[in-house]
């Protein structure tokens, strides 16, 4: 093996960077002594791979390093060298080009030159600077190109950062799962803490949410990450310690039934629908409960038909931030006056443009004002325009939903994070309206 320093060919400089990978594959053989090193070529480049940010190289000094392994004819890589030149591969910048996919020439040989300033190659210049083999008796005599056994002599370093590095990635995917569970646990809290009619500043928790979930982004260190996460963790048991208060005082609901039922069976998706409607059929009535009378409203409760003013206190318990309606159905800015809901009034004037081209009959849609409220009758409308391709029958749709919400077991707070959950795939941020 060779044990003087070799220098490169021209005017490229001899640096210190190439005298320590010479130093450190010498001294790596030494120590080895008669006993063979040998390692797997690409499961070290995987390993290489994985470690690039903390070695310093590129993906890009990667494929042309993947491009000189592929020369060498052996899937192992073994030091110590019983021949000369046993580790040197020495394709010409063409061949060496065209395995790196086309890499354009001054590229390839930055690359390369990065390569060599990293340690994970070593220039073996020929006198004239060409690439080659001279052999004697069918064998490699003396080679010139570029040396492989850094890549020996650090094989275990390189696992060694490897494993580091996939440390890393796993503390980071981690994070970034309990960061995403945390912001669908908060929404769901404060979707829940409004439809209970929890006492509480939701407004302000609600801009707290958004407020952090506007931080995160793809490109986050974990120490972001961290930080991050922890402040939703707070967020979280602020949020979760109003239900747990609630929970405990076994107020259950905040509709004003006498027994105070918490009712789950809330239609919430429109394949909850009667297939009827899906098929554009007639609508179809919901059974009748035994224990209710023949309009299917229990006959101890008042109808708000019967007794306006609950009616409005249950629609006044029941009004969700603006913000969050128009994230869930943001289809019905479109038909606001100027493009743009500054308020309650825009988002139900919207919906009462979209009603009439849903199909709704006035009939129906008195009968949820009627039931639901503006607020709540508004945000269904503009649920169902929202999931328009899978509701075949809108006023069927909304007649279900009424008659539903008229015996308890329907409020807008499920539809609406059903909505948001439908728009997961990007982060759970709520489009501040204007205004």
């Amino acid at each position: 093996m060779q044990t003087h320093l070799s220098t490169p060919f021209g005017r490229r400089p001899l640096s210190l960077a190439m005298v320590a990978a010479q130093v450190s594959a010498c001294d790596f053989a030494g120590r080895t002594g008669d006993a063979e090193s040998v390692v797997h070529k690409w499961r070290l480049f995987r390993a290489l791979t994985e470690a690039k940010v903390l070695i310093g190289t590129t993906d890009r000094a990667l494929a042309v390093l993947h491009a000189l392994l592929s020369f060498h004819p052996e899937t192992a890589l073994a030091l110590p060298r019983t021949e000369e030149g046993l580790l040197v591969v020495f394709p010409s910048n063409k061949e060496l080009s065209i395995r790196a996919h086309g890499m354009a020439p001054s590229t390839l040989r930055r690359h390369l030159a990065s390569l060599v300033d990293v340690g994970l190659i070593i220039r073996r210049d020929s006198p004239n600077g060409k690439r080659f083999a001279r052999r004697r008796c069918g064998k490699i005599d003396a080679a010139f190109g570029f040396d492989l056994s850094p890549l020996v002599a650090r094989a275990a370093e390189i696992e060694r950062l490897a494993e580091a590095a996939r440390a890393e990635d796993s503390a980071i995917a981690f994070l970034r799962e309990r960061i995403s569970l945390l912001r669908r646990d908060i929404a769901k809290m404060i979707a829940t803490g409004l439809e209970e009619a929890i006492h509480a500043d939701w407004e302000e928790l609600h801009r707290q949410l958004l407020s952090l979930a506007e931080r995160y982004a793809r490109n986050l260190a974990r120490a972001e990450l961290d930080a991050l996460a922890d402040e939703l963790g707070i967020l979280a048991e602020e949020v979760g310690s109003l239900l747990k208060a609630r929970a405990k005082d076994g107020k259950m609901s905040g509709n004003d039934a006498s027994n105070e039922r918490h009712l789950q069976n809330q239609t919430t998706d429109a394949r909850d629908i009667d297939h009827g409607l899906r098929e554009g059929g007639a609508e179809t009535p919901l059974p009748k409960n035994p224990d209710r009378g023949a309009a299917g409203v229990d006959s101890s409760e008042p109808s708000p038909a019967a007794n306006p003013a609950a009616g409005e206190m249950r629609a006044a318990s029941r009004v969700y931030p603006l913000s969050m309606a128009v994230a869930a159905c943001p289809d019905i800015v479109d038909y606001a006056k100027g493009g743009a809901i500054g308020d309650w009034a825009d988002f139900q004037a919207a919906a009462a443009i979209v009603r009439p081209a849903l199909g709704v009959s006035p009939d129906a849609w008195a009968r949820a004002l009627e039931v639901l409220g503006e607020h709540d009758a508004a945000i269904v409308i503009a649920a169902i325009l929202q999931r328009g391709d899978e509701i075949k029958s809108a006023g069927g749709y909304l007649r279900i939903l009424t008659a539903k919400a008229e015996q308890g077991a329907f409020s807008v707070g499920p539809l609406l994070m059903t909505l948001l959950r439908r728009r997961a795939s990007k982060p759970v941020v709520f489009r501040q309206a204007s205004g």
